[in-house]
């Protein structure tokens, strides 16, 4: 029986390399750029919006009427997900009369085919 110790994710002595660590830490991105990037992966760490998202990178520029048709969902349901996935600057729009039209933004586009990427690892 292996039973691992409360504290197993931790040194059990200090052993900073500090030029290293140092080093690493200078080179870290602002918070404010973490934030925003937490924020666009936290819009798409929804499955409606993921799928919606997707629905808009197979499309290219949709309208709420057809997404909510592509994605199974309810056109104010899927009205809603947009609205996160704009504020999170991974979707834009644009009104085309009394259409309004939505697209993936190159940030969108790129988070997505982060997440979607078929995966290569070999099964055991």
């Amino acid at each position: 029986m292996n039973v691992e110790r409360p504290d197993a994710d931790s040194c059990d002595l200090l052993c900073l390399d500090l030029p290293v660590a140092e080093d690493i830490r200078t080179r870290m991105p602002p918070l404010p750029a973490l934030e925003q990037a937490a924020a666009a992966a936290k819009a798409l760490a929804d499955p409606t919006r993921l799928t919606v998202a997707a629905a808009l990178a197979a499309g290219g520029e949709l309208c709420v009427c057809d997404l909510a048709w592509v994605v199974g969902q309810a056109q104010n349901l899927v009205s809603h997900h947009l609205r996160h996935l704009r504020t999170a600057g991974l979707a834009a729009s644009r009104r085309d009369g009394r259409l309004v039209m939505y697209t993936l933004t190159d940030r969108g586009h790129a988070l997505l085919s982060t997440l979607l990427a078929p995966t290569t690892a070999t099964p055991a």
